[in-house]
């Protein structure tokens, strides 16, 4: 090979080297192109999950809600508490802020807040009883002066939070077994009065 041909050689597997170059580069971006559009469509399911997630978490507490308020008003009848209107998911805005609660039976001078959970856990129930002592009485002054008692409900109750909410004054409340939905509380339980009436 002479010298000529071997410089022809040397210009040949140069381009080589660039066509591969130039190849790799635009697979390379190919791939970047696929990455990011995958990365896209993740994104976008997520979305969708989350958002069907949302709407699946807001169905089933709607469910447990009506499970408890389908019978609660007769449970504190029972235990004479005289409720009679019954409010699901009642709702108060203020001042750019707002608050939700599950359940709120009222009477002319007694109210009945109820927060309802499947799993109802000692941290929700301290949770709530802040709601209770500090947010309610902002959100709804229109039962301030009136005897106001806190309940939790759940359908599975771990870590002894029934206990825990006892101990804190609140009345406890079982969704299922035998008669479907229940007070836990014995008879003679005397309930915190979270109100400003005595």
């Amino acid at each position: 090979m002479n010298i000529q041909e071997h410089e022809k050689a040397i210009q040949e597997i140069w381009a080589l080297f660039r066509e591969t170059d130039r190849e790799f580069k635009a697979m390379s971006q190919k791939t970047d192109k696929r990455f990011k559009e995958t990365d896209r469509q993740f994104r976008e399911t997520d979305k969708k999950i989350n958002k069907l997630a949302g709407l699946f978490d807001d169905q089933w507490g709607k469910l447990m809600e009506a499970l408890v308020e389908g019978s609660v008003l007769k449970l504190f009848q029972d235990r004479g508490v005289g409720v009679y209107q019954i409010f699901q998911r009642a709702r108060s805005h203020r001042n750019g802020r707002h608050m939700e609660v599950d359940l709120l039976m009222v009477n002319d001078d007694e109210v009945v807040v109820v927060e309802v959970k499947t799993t109802l856990r000692a941290e929700y129930v301290s949770k709530f009883v802040e709601k209770l002592t500090g947010r309610f009485p902002e959100f709804f002054p229109r039962y301030a002066g009136l005897n106001v008692y806190g309940a939790v409900a759940g359908l599975r109750i771990v870590q002894e939070s029934n206990l825990f909410a006892e101990r804190q004054g609140l009345f406890v409340i079982k969704v299922g077994g035998e008669g479907m939905t229940q007070i836990l509380n014995k008879e003679d339980f005397d309930p915190k009065n979270f109100g400003t009436s005595s």
